[in-house]
């Protein structure tokens, strides 16, 4: 099984670990969800919609107050060269809001990616204990749907063909879309005209190939990023493949 990678910025911890993390005191307007709590309910609600966990992997970002975690997910519709990923975040320091982030893991690289993020849309006001688990329920509850529509996708990306003047420009396009830095555009060439990975040539020059160009450079950059990244780059992935098609 293919390990899951925290990426760079954070700090690997146990589960144990993570239910000692500190949760800052209330205010009056202001309720804090503690890490450990939105773990537990997507446990909880997981095992419910007939998912379990295969694998996963959880970070703490600076003093504790940003935490990710990463979960592989099965249920019987499993492909056989990547998995179902889901990503949740929480920050203490109103970085961000609590939020769940549906993608996938190429099994043959570790590559991440994610296409979906449902927000747990709810104030941190003093009934948000109250309200969570059903939040949480309604975001889970999408996880089929979404699933389905990934995997169309990547099929999609794996039949479309591309030149090299259109993957050139797609890397340029990346950049101005805040994918990845252009310090990270040699690295995405590279995976391009010559793959790490010899199953990523078996499509010939297709979009899945330059997906993957991009994704291992993913690797090399702050996990909190990257489901704005991801998205992202579907988003311009999907403008080719109906182009093409």
């Amino acid at each position: 099984m293919a390990n899951l990678l925290m990426h760079c910025g954070g700090k690997h911890i146990t589960r144990d670990e993570l239910a000692n993390a500190t949760t800052p005191l209330r205010t009056r307007s202001w309720v804090p969800i503690a890490h450990q709590r939105l773990l537990e309910l997507v446990d909880q609600t997981i095992e419910g919609q007939g998912f379990h966990v295969t694998n996963q992997a959880h970070g703490l970002w600076g003093d504790g107050a940003r935490y990710f975690g990463l979960m592989e997910l099965a249920n019987g519709h499993n492909a056989e060269d990547y998995s179902l990923v889901l990503g949740l975040r929480n920050s203490h320091d109103k970085t961000f809001p609590a939020s769940l982030a549906l993608g996938s893991q190429v099994l043959v690289c570790d590559n991440l990616s994610f296409f979906g993020e449902v927000v747990l849309t709810r104030r941190h006001t003093r009934f948000i204990e109250r309200d969570l688990p059903g939040i949480v329920a309604q975001a889970v509850g999408r996880l089929s749907e979404m699933r389905t529509q990934q995997a169309d996708r990547i099929d999609a990306y794996k039949q479309s063909r591309i030149r090299d003047r259109t993957a050139h420009d797609l890397m340029v396009r990346a950049v101005d879309s805040r994918v990845i830095p252009v310090t990270q555009l040699p690295l995405v060439l590279k995976e391009w005209r010559e793959p790490s990975h010899d199953e990523f040539k078996e499509n010939g020059r297709s979009v899945w190939r330059l997906f993957n160009a991009f994704t291992e450079s993913f690797k090399s950059r702050s996990l909190e990023m990257l489901p704005r990244r991801s998205q992202a780059l579907h988003g311009l992935m999907d403008r080719i493949c109906q182009a093409a098609a």
